[in-house]
């Protein structure tokens, strides 16, 4: 009864919303009654399947993992959405109308991650963990100190991601809906918790498979579009495109927009290594049954992500041709309207006027809306998984308590997100994803990859190291260039670089091996010894963890592989 007054009462606050929308749009002069009325659609549509998921969330695993059913194609598609944001639409397309081929750089940063991710991670990390990353870095370590820095990093990642993704919902709906901007961002941030107070993973995995057929289906219609114009040769678009761009040839070779290579290079290993780090990306492996379903995942995912990677490389190139130097696209000055950034949209507009525009207006909400739910998500599990259930309860939670939990996390990040996006609406927001990577390569993955691959790893040597990435990242960023000059107002800035990955990445490693091999305590020998328990759980799995020591009891040392045995029981239990 409680929860259908409450479905009731997150219903009626969506339609109050729209009919705000709908106001606000008519008071501003909006004219894109065809992107409203596809806006309105794909709400009433995302709250059906939230309705629909939320009779079938009943506990702690339904809401995190939305139960481990979904299969692995479904999930591919569903990492994907999770990890196709506005900034892979609209900012690769406008990095490569601005800059040609350097804007590529990102886009092979943000895709060469997930083959480390399908062949080194996806089966192992699913087989060590159930709810989030930290319950694979703290399998055979300490739970306290290994949770409390994983909830650090993992709110750390989500609020700079959350900035981001609000300040573009606020500033894009406001653009293609003609909404004020406090009005966008309140509506985002409320439909986003709809999203997973009711309905959890199962609602916010279904909402990102639909956003990402939509992001799909659009950017494969606008590239098919811009190859016909030039008869399907790409030579031909290459050399349109070079003929109007103001820096000509020049945009297709490397350096124009990244001239120091070692500056290239820290972007791309902190784009590579950051993706296997984040929190929201790496959750979504445990929504599958078993390792078999995570290796698709991977795979699935890697497919759908490079090839809209690909998809951008022409509708940025098709943009420089179709949209640029385009009085109906630009200001008196000569400036894109709206910005670099809604060059793609601008190109929706070009290829098939105002339905098109309005079908990918709503593909941007939905692209917004979904990575926000994500991000929102991962932020919960970490309060109320790791922090209330392992650090407070030590482990044995009541699961409506923990579920309160979350749901409570959940309303309150949406409301600090809703205050941060409004207090940054005016402030240079783009170093902040780049900061996201940044603490996710060098806090998350080395403890991840470490926790899975070597036996020396102890608890000192986990935290010291990552909390010394997290804290080299931060630090040479707000020291660099972006923000120490662009954003703090200081002549020169004291690190060289935007981008650290290439100095924090291994300062995390190094200090993780050095502490950890300086650890000699009794503790740090029984986390030791433990790593042939999780490395025969992390290729076989729970169920056949039992089968598999046993094998390897009778072909190896038994009096040692028994007492692994045992104490892999005692952990697990």
């Amino acid at each position: 009864m409680r929860n259908n007054i409450l479905r009731q009462f997150l219903c009626l606050i969506a339609f109050g919303l729209f009919g705000v929308a709908v106001a606000q749009t008519t008071q501003t002069g909006g004219k894109n009654w065809t992107a409203i009325i596809m806006f309105f659609v794909f709400v009433l549509a995302t709250i059906a399947i939230t309705f629909w998921a939320s009779n079938r969330t009943k506990s702690a695993s339904d809401f995190y993992t939305a139960g481990g059913g979904i299969s692995g194609f479904q999930n591919g598609l569903a990492i994907a959405g999770d990890y196709l944001s506005s900034a892979s639409f609209l900012g690769l397309s406008a990095l490569v109308f601005a800059s040609g081929y350097d804007g590529l750089i990102y886009a092979f940063g943000f895709f060469i991650g997930w083959p480390v991710i399908l062949l080194l991670m996806a089966e192992r990390f699913r087989n060590l963990g159930r709810f989030t990353f930290a319950d694979v870095t703290a399998f055979r370590l300490q739970q306290t100190p290994i949770r409390i820095l994983a909830v650090f990093s993992t709110l750390t990642i989500v609020l700079l991601y959350l900035i981001a993704q609000m300040v573009g919902a606020g500033k894009l709906i406001e653009l293609l809906f003609g909404l004020n901007y406090n009005i966008a961002v309140f509506i985002v941030g409320v439909l986003m918790m709809i999203y997973v107070l009711l309905g959890g993973m199962l609602a916010t995995t279904w909402v990102q498979m639909i956003k990402a057929v939509l992001i799909l289906m659009g950017a494969t219609f606008m590239s098919f579009v811009v190859l016909y114009w030039v008869g399907f040769n790409m030579e031909t678009l290459f050399v349109k495109a070079t003929e109007v761009h103001p820096k000509g040839i020049e945009i297709m070779a490397p350096g124009l927009k990244y001239p120091n290579p070692i500056d290239t290079i820290s972007l791309g290993i902190g784009l590579m290594f950051g993706t296997a780090g984040l929190p929201h990306i790496l959750m979504r492996f445990f929504t599958v049954k078993d390792a078999k379903e995570a290796r698709k995942s991977a795979l699935y995912a890697t497919g759908f992500i490079g090839y809209f990677y690909l998809l951008m490389f022409i509708i940025g190139f098709g943009a420089i041709v179709y949209i640029m130097n385009q009085p109906e696209y630009s200001t008196a000055e000569g400036a894109i309207i709206g910005g670099a950034n809604m060059v793609a949209i601008h190109l929706s507009h070009a290829i098939g006027g105002n339905i098109f525009l309005g079908f990918m207006s709503a593909v941007t909400f939905a692209t917004l809306v979904a990575v926000v739910a994500g991000l929102t998500l991962s932020g919960a599990s970490a309060i109320s998984h790791d922090f209330y259930a392992n650090v407070i309860k030590k482990g044995k939670p009541v699961m409506k308590t923990e579920l309160m939990v979350s749901r409570f996390t959940t309303a309150a990040l949406g409301v600090i997100a809703i205050l941060l996006g409004l207090l940054f609406e005016e402030q240079n927001v783009a170093f902040l994803v780049g900061l996201a990577f940044s603490i996710a390569a060098s806090a998350n993955f080395p403890l991840l990859f470490l926790s899975m691959y070597w036996k020396g790893l102890t608890t000192k040597g986990a935290v010291v190291g990552g909390a010394a990435g997290l804290i080299t990242a931060v630090v040479m960023i707000v020291l660099g260039p972006e923000v120490w000059i662009n954003v703090l107002g200081h002549d020169s800035a004291i690190f060289p670089y935007n981008n650290p990955a290439l100095f924090s990445i291994p300062t995390a490693f190094i200090v993780t091996f050095i502490v950890s091999s300086m650890d000699k305590s009794k503790a740090a020998e029984e986390e030791k010894s433990k790593f042939i328990s999780q490395y025969v759980r992390s290729h076989v799995g729970g169920e056949g963890i039992s089968e598999a020591v046993q094998q390897y009891r009778q072909v190896n040392h038994p009096d040692f592989l028994e007492e692994q045995s045992k104490q892999y029981t005692q952990t697990t239990s």
